[in-house]
C-alpha cells in the first residue's frame, strides 16, 4: 500500500520551498500586476459602459425632445396652412360676391337703359300713329263727316290692344 518514504518527503518539501520562492521572487508579482491591471481594465470597461448608457439615454432623451419639436413644429406649419386657406377662400368668396354684384347692377342698369329705349321707341311709335291717324282723320274729314268717328274710335282700340 502507500508507504511514506521521509527523505522523499523532505526532498519534495525542498523543491516545493524552493519552487515557491522562485514563484514569489519573480512571477508572483507580474501575475499580481497582470491580475491588478486585468481588475484595473474591467473597472475602465465598467465605467465605459456606463458612460455609454447614460450617453445612450441623453441622446436618446434629445431625440425624444428634438422629434417633439418636430411634431410641433409640423402642427404649426399645418394650421398655418389650415389658416391660410380658409383666408384665400373667404377672400374668394369676398371677390365673386363683389363681382357677381357689380355684374348684377351692371345687368340691371342695362335692362333700365334698354327699358327705356323700348318705351323712348313706343312713345315715337304712338306718336307717328297718331300722326297718321291726324292724317287719316283729316282726310276723311273733309270726304264726311260719320265714318271719320268710326274711323278714329277703330284706330284707337288698335292702338290700346297693341
Amino acid at each position: 500500500m502507500l508507504s511514506v518514504d521521509p527523505g522523499m518527503l523532505i526532498w519534495m518539501s525542498i523543491a516545493f520551498l524552493v519552487v515557491l520562492f522562485l514563484m514569489k521572487k519573480f512571477a508572483w508579482s507580474g501575475i499580481l500586476q497582470s491580475l491588478k491591471d486585468r481588475e484595473e481594465f474591467i473597472d475602465r470597461s465598467l465605467k465605459s459602459a456606463e458612460e455609454a448608457k447614460s450617453q445612450m439615454s441623453q441622446l436618446k432623451a434629445d431625440n425624444e425632445k428634438l422629434l417633439a419639436e418636430a411634431r410641433a413644429e409640423r402642427e404649426s406649419i399645418l394650421k398655418e396652412a389650415r389658416e391660410m386657406k380658409e383666408k384665400i377662400l373667404s377672400d374668394a368668396k369676398t371677390t365673386a360676391s363683389t363681382e357677381g354684384d357689380r355684374i348684377i347692377a351692371s345687368a340691371k342698369s342695362e335692362i333700365e337703359k334698354e327699358k327705356q329705349q323700348a318705351l323712348s321707341d313706343i312713345k315715337k311709335q304712338v306718336a307717328q300713329l297718331s300722326i297718321d291717324i291726324a292724317e287719316k282723320v283729316i282726310r276723311k274729314e273733309l270726304s264726311e263727316k260719320g265714318s271719320q268717328e268710326s274711323l278714329v274710335n277703330d284706330h284707337l282700340n288698335q292702338a290700346n290692344m297693341n
